[in-house]
């Protein structure tokens, strides 16, 4: 039962991330956008998206699963500062906190690892 409910919590969390690489794809701007605002460069959103799609598929099947999880973590905490230099706005605030609350679970994962519902080895 906890390895079900292992698998299908790394799964819940992948979907945001690969929700995130559909989106970064499908209309680019508005994260290239917020990219250039604290003076980056607009094209990397393309990477990111990558490293969203490849991570996401990594915490589902790994192997590797704890290590995708802790680098999605600190992910989660560094892509909360673009949502905190927009925090006029109530819902870049909340998202910055589900931020930090996803980092958290990712943590927990990488803690106790991925069970055993995972593609190879122990992850």
């Amino acid at each position: 039962m906890n390895d079900a409910l292992n698998l299908a919590g790394r799964i819940l969390i992948a979907v945001l991330f690969l929700g995130g690489a559909a989106q970064k794809l499908g209309d680019p701007v508005p994260v290239s956008d917020m990219i250039a605002s604290i003076g980056l460069p607009t094209w990397l959103v393309w990477p990111t998206a990558a490293f969203n799609l490849i991570a996401a598929l990594g915490l589902i099947f790994g192997p590797g699963v704890r290590g995708w999880a802790l680098v999605l973590a600190g992910y989660c905490i560094f892509t909360s500062y673009f949502h905190w230099q927009l925090r006029a706005d109530p819902w870049q605030v909340t998202i910055m906190v589900k931020n930090w609350s996803i980092a958290g679970g990712l943590l927990i994962l990488a803690s106790t690892g991925p069970g055993r519902f995972v593609w190879r080895g122990r992850g």
